[in-house]
């Protein structure tokens, strides 16, 4: 029997893969309340931001036929909440949404079908109308809310009439910062002595065109120019396609590279972020950054744009050094850290990760859910 201090959730996930996964897996091991997950297989993206919704509203009528409705409902943005709501038997049940990403923002890649200025609104406005409907809105970072909102303002001007702009304080008003939950402790285990002779340097990001692997390979081709010696470690999610600038890199970079592809274990990837030294991110697109947070526990030293959600993250305040604001200063930046390397000189960033475990993040979701109910 659930107790009075825990609430029956379910939680919807139309893309149930890789972080979304991962996310919803953990909130549920995490959480007081008693949750359960609605999900689809995490492929088709566009289609399960169409479609998904009619056959999740299916699993949750013959869920609720099968048990009690639950006290709330939580979602994210894969899901086009006005359509489920159409198909579900839905009454007077708090919808809460969180934002892992939004097609608003997201910068347009060459794959993509549609064109640059000519770009496929229909998930934008998927994406609007979830939110406009929502009760609350969880954005995982504070420049993810902020650039959602200021997006909608020109998004919305261009359509014809009707724009209904008075709807963006509508949903502001209701929007939180919810920072994602990370399950950083499972790397303790894990945890080397770093003996390193070179300084390495460390990609721990998806293989993909907006992590901007371009700026990144080509600022270690100009050190290496200069006969700086360093070493390097490329992980993270590959696709079936490798991209011309990894196949390029494997060329330039052979006698650098000691660790190449994706890791088929946890123990694998844990491995070599504990054996990094300095983790350059010239990343382009970034609604939280968990990536980052993980190597930065694993002690790697940071060097990040000040851009995205970085300076929110690692306080651009108190740390300007390890944030470049171009190229030019990007590679500047690299090269004292690689010039003057000593394993002691590298500061540790650990601190600023501690606050996103799940044991933390759990709590202020927890509450979240639990005061919505109340102020019913």
């Amino acid at each position: 029997m659930i107790s009075k201090q825990s609430l029956n959730i379910i939680l919807i996930e139309p893309f149930y893969t890789g972080s979304h996964k991962s996310w919803a897996d953990s909130y549920k091991k995490n959480s007081q309340h008693n949750i359960e997950i609605l999900s689809l297989k995490g492929i088709y993206w566009k289609w399960r931001m169409h479609g998904g919704a009619i056959t999740l509203a299916k699993l949750f009528n013959q869920y609720i036929k099968e048990n009690q409705s639950p006290d709330l409902v939580l979602i994210t943005d894969m899901l086009n909440l006005p359509v489920f709501i159409a198909f579900a038997n839905f009454e007077n049940i708090p919808i809460i949404s969180f934002f892992h990403e939004n097609q608003l923002t997201y910068p347009w890649s060459t794959k993509d079908r549609d064109k640059e200025k000519n770009r496929d609104h229909h998930y934008g406005f998927i994406n609007y109308t979830t939110a406009l409907r929502s009760d609350i809105i969880m954005f995982n970072s504070n420049f993810h809310k902020q650039s959602f909102i200021s997006a909608l303002q020109k998004f919305l001007k261009q359509f014809p009439d009707h724009n209904e702009l008075s709807t963006i304080d509508v949903i502001q008003d209701k929007s939180l910062v919810s920072y994602l939950g990370l399950d950083l402790k499972k790397f303790d285990q894990y945890k080397i002595n770093k003996k390193n002779k070179l300084p390495i340097i460390l990609w721990n990001h998806r293989w993909e065109y907006d992590k901007n692997p371009d700026d990144f390979f080509q600022c270690l081709e100009h050190i290496k120019s200069k006969g700086i010696k360093f070493q390097l470690i490329i992980v993270g999610e590959e696709f079936d396609t490798e991209m011309n600038i990894f196949t390029h890199a494997r060329k330039i970079f052979s006698k650098e590279i000691i660790h190449m592809g994706y890791c088929k274990s946890f123990q694998e990837y844990a491995h070599w972020l504990w054996t990094a030294d300095i983790l350059l991110v010239t990343t382009n697109q970034e609604f939280f950054g968990a990536s980052i947070m993980e190597a930065i526990y694993c002690d790697v030293h940071p060097l990040v744009p000040n851009r995205l959600t970085y300076p929110e993250l690692l306080n651009y305040a108190k740390n300007r050094n390890n944030f470049y604001n171009d190229y030019e200063e990007m590679i500047n930046k690299l090269e004292n850290l690689l010039s003057s390397y000593h394993q002691s000189t590298l500061s540790s960033f650990k601190r600023y990760t501690q606050k996103y475990d799940w044991s933390i993040i759990t709590q202020k979701y927890d509450k979240i859910m639990m005061d919505i109910i109340i102020n019913e």
